[in-house]
């Protein structure tokens, strides 16, 4: 089959986000993510954009409706009176409409997703064709400007944990990079119960050996069950939270997600200096407590053990999308991306993949053990673009778009023969793919 051309490409990414309307939200994928996903909702947005704005602000708007009372945007929103296939954990699961401070009646997770929302309604509003169309992006901005505030301030108040100004993970799935080797060591401490098997509803639409394991899940589960009967209080160290983690791909889009608030309050007449002044302070706590001079990148910390992660994973690169990091760190980061652990380079043919190509427990079609996601190599893009690295930023492009163009809307894809792999039906690979095209003026016919 030869491989599609841009305008075909971009013909495919439009039907695969149009496909994947249900209940008025743009969901993941129809088949396997059936719901509404925090970070999801985020990058769709971004795409949306580009063709069809109103719904990119209806699909943001849609998704802050369900936000908490303390500022918390759910990691899952999910779509009320859906009796099509069921999906596990659920909202009967999480229970979330019984506790007090949650939308009493829109079912949520009790879980959140990195922030970057204030980046895709920048993004939106950027992207007004004209000044009708801008009046009325401002106009979003002002709605969303002030939940933005609340989850930003949730995240770096409740928790942080620690004390030291980052936001603390309470799931691995919080950090959107599920079964990340970057969380083994700290999900060594947590009991694997019996196999799930039977309450899994991803296997019958997914092959086992591209997902989670089973003791995976059987973690996964445990530890929303113990914050699930704390109410979803965030109130330190202990028994009931059996995993407490500093991200750094987490908390660099926090810190982006400053930044970005810093350039909505200046569109709308608020005062942008306080949020640039916790982009600074959120970068340089990443510095101080999550970059490790040895490999030359970032890693997460086990809030219990105080120990980095040994695991090189494409977390340790998102940094780069920070531009106050400083040179040194950028400097690392740039000779660490280009090693043939990640292949970064001006003639590179594929994307850079989720963890370390040369590691000895390299999983090539598991989830987040190795496999390429086109989330990751576009927050990549745009941080070697904003770097003054304009010819490395093409190259990443380029081999991105060629990784869908050649594979389809993958959910991931082969980090060696670029195979797609999981649902070919995924909505952030579609989004994303049609900003990587606009990037350069490519015909959206």
């Amino acid at each position: 089959m030869n491989p599609l051309t841009n305008e075909q490409l971009w013909r495919l990414a439009v039907r695969t986000l149009d496909d994947n309307l249900r209940h008025g939200r743009t969901v993941p994928s129809r088949s396997l993510y059936p719901h509404q996903w925090s970070w999801d909702a985020g990058f769709i947005a971004v795409g949306l954009a580009h063709y069809a704005p109103e719904r990119a602000w209806s699909d943001l708007r849609a998704l802050f409706s369900a936000q908490w009372a303390d500022g918390r945007v759910p990691h899952i929103v999910f779509s009320r009176g859906d009796n099509e296939r069921p999906y596990f954990p659920g909202a009967g699961f999480w229970r979330t409409t019984e506790v007090p401070g949650a939308p009493p009646q829109q079912p949520t997770s009790g879980i959140v997703q990195p922030p970057v929302h204030a980046l895709a309604a920048w993004e939106i509003y950027r992207r007004a064709a004209d000044t009708t169309d801008r009046q009325a992006a401002a106009d979003q901005l002002r709605w969303f400007y002030p939940r933005l505030v609340a989850q930003q301030r949730y995240l770096s108040t409740r928790r942080n944990i620690s004390g030291d100004g980052l936001a603390c993970l309470v799931h691995p799935w919080e950090s959107g990079q599920d079964n990340s080797p970057a969380w083994d060591d700290a999900l060594s401490a947590v009991p694997v119960y019996p196999p799930l098997t039977r309450y899994r509803k991803d296997l019958a639409v997914a092959v086992a050996s591209h997902r989670p394991t089973d003791a995976d899940y059987a973690r996964y589960i445990l530890i929303a069950q113990r914050y699930r009967s704390h109410a979803y209080v965030d109130d330190g160290p202990g028994e009931r939270y059996p995993f407490l983690v500093e991200c750094p791909g987490f908390n660099a889009l926090m810190a982006a997600a400053e930044y970005a608030l810093a350039e909505i309050a200046e569109a709308i007449g608020r005062d942008p200096v306080p949020h640039r002044e916790q982009a600074a302070q959120l970068t340089q706590a990443l510095v101080d407590r999550l970059y490790d001079p040895v490999t030359g990148m970032f890693h997460a910390r086990d809030l219990y053990t105080g120990r980095l992660s040994p695991k090189r994973c494409i977390g340790g690169l998102l940094p780069l999308i920070l531009p106050e990091l400083p040179a040194e760190q950028v400097k690392h980061l740039l000779v660490e991306a280009s090693s043939p652990r990640f292949g970064l380079g001006t003639e590179m043919t594929m994307p850079l993949p989720s963890y370390d190509r040369c590691a000895p427990d390299l999983e090539p079609e598991r989830y987040w053990r190795g496999p390429v996601w086109v989330n990751m190599n576009w927050l990549l893009w745009r941080g070697l673009g904003q770097h003054g690295y304009p010819t490395l930023a093409d190259a990443l492009r380029r081999a991105t778009i060629d990784l869908v163009r050649g594979g389809g809307c993958y959910e991931y894809f082969h980090p060696h023969t670029g195979a797609g792999i999981g649902t070919p039906e995924f909505s952030w690979t579609a989004a994303l793919t049609l900003d990587l095209l606009a990037a350069h003026g490519t015909a959206t016919a």
